[in-house]
């Protein structure tokens, strides 16, 4: 039975902050549709503090950001772009392009084929959050995307140096200054100064999530990537101050950022708790940390890891860190979730800024459906089909004929008939049965 020692906001007090989302989100999409890039400006002006006549860095600038950095800066960089790119070309590796005869002169197929134009959002308002750079442009860049557009906000009043060197590096075709609302919408709809894109990526706070939500259809999304969640799995192989420490690292995102103990381990929780309280009281983020914490942190204690698999499914978080003697029993059951790390040995931060995996990934219960970005996401499978005998196309044009009567598709039988006419030398009666 699962005992809660410690449990976060309520859901009414969450769909209450989500309804004044929507409408924020709502009327500003609609006065960018109306205003184009007068109504950036002007948002950019008021939320950023931030206004120029276009947001589009120069190279003069782009380079300037690149000069603010050390030689150990940029190889820093170098070397997370370079695993995030390895796995990605592993990802590419896996989707493969398929042609098949099914039937004698029946061929049918499919062909993977790139978006036209992806606009990648970098979030950086309360830290500069370059490894969404690697996350998106690079993997767009993998998967055969022919222009990439980056936005990202300015900090302190000025593009973030860490922000647009990481843009370039990867590969941005397009790097504007622009946050929030106002880029995702400016990338979605376009203006006279910013081109449409085809698809929007990038995670970011609650704004920007909605405003993908409420854009999807128009452009495509990766998926609904919104404030940061973890939950942390551990039993008593581990202590307090291991749990904390995960917990509290991704706490620091923002206010709104849920973090889960779910132990098997009484003791454990308890521990955690204390030392959580310790190191709210050193941690420089401590101010962030500690509201994510009094609003959404929560500690669940269950009897067994089979209880654990359940709570785990239900509650389907962003990050799962599995600290317990099998891990690999949560490999092999777990199904909700948008990214696993397994053992004590790593960690969410490792995910988030190095080691390769894609940081772009469901939160809001949204892992019971869709996985993280990946290649895979930047892709669209389109089938084919070519008939390249007449008896095929005879064969298959007496079976649609019928399965359209059955329908009462009179139209789309004839497609069918003329063809079994034509290529089977066959006589069609009424309704489109084939004699």
């Amino acid at each position: 039975m699962e005992r809660w020692l410690k449990q976060g906001a309520d859901r009414a007090a969450s769909n209450q902050a989500d309804t004044q989302v929507r409408h924020t989100v709502e009327a500003i999409l609609a006065d960018i549709a109306d205003r184009g890039d007068q109504a950036v400006r002007d948002l950019s002006i008021k939320f950023d503090g931030w206004d120029r006549d276009d947001y589009r860095l120069t190279e003069p600038e782009i380079e300037a950001c690149l000069s603010q950095l050390t030689r150990r800066d940029l190889d820093d960089i170098g070397f997370a772009q370079a695993q995030v790119r390895r796995f990605a070309e592993a990802q590419r590796g896996s989707i493969r392009d398929i042609e098949v005869e099914t039937l004698p002169g029946v061929v049918l197929g499919h062909r993977n084929i790139p978006v036209g134009s992806a606009g990648c959002y970098v979030p950086g308002g309360k830290y500069p959050l370059l490894a969404s750079a690697h996350m998106s442009v690079i993997t767009a860049k993998v998967a055969g995307v022919p222009r990439i557009v980056t936005c990202a906000p300015p900090t302190n009043g000025k593009p973030a140096a860490a922000i647009v060197a990481a843009q370039h590096l990867a590969g941005a075709d397009e790097i504007y200054c622009l946050g929030g609302i106002q880029a995702v919408g400016a990338m979605a709809l376009g203006t006279a100064r910013i081109a449409p894109v085809d698809m929007l990526v990038g995670p970011g706070n609650a704004y920007v999530a909605e405003a993908k939500r409420q854009l999807f259809g128009r452009v495509g999304i990766d998926l609904f990537a919104g404030p940061t969640e973890t939950l942390v799995i551990a039993d008593d192989s581990v202590d307090g101050e291991l749990c904390a420490t995960d917990l509290l690292g991704q706490a620091e995102h923002g206010p709104d950022s849920p973090a889960i103990l779910l132990t098997t381990s009484e003791s454990l929780a308890h521990d955690t708790l204390r030392e959580i309280e310790r190191l709210l009281r050193i941690l420089p983020t401590a101010p962030i940390a500690r509201l994510a914490w009094d609003a959404h942190g929560a500690v669940c204690v269950v009897d067994d890891e089979q209880e654990m698999l359940r709570v785990a499914d239900r509650i389907a978080s962003e990050h799962v860190q599995v600290m317990t003697r099998d891990p690999d029993l949560f490999l092999s059951n777990l199904r909700n979730y948008g990214a696993l790390f397994l053992g004590p040995r790593t960690n969410v931060a490792y995910g988030d800024k190095a080691i390769g995996t894609n940081h772009t990934l469901p939160t809001r219960r949204a892992a019971r459906y869709t996985g993280g970005l990946w290649v895979g996401k930047f892709l669209k499978t389109c089938t084919y089909q070519k008939i390249l005998t007449d008896e095929a196309s005879a064969l298959i044009g007496g079976y649609c004929s019928r399965l359209c009567a059955l329908e009462g598709f009179v139209g789309h039988g004839e497609q069918a008939n003329i063809r079994v006419r034509r290529y089977g030398g066959g006589n069609v009666a009424y309704g489109g049965v084939v004699e």
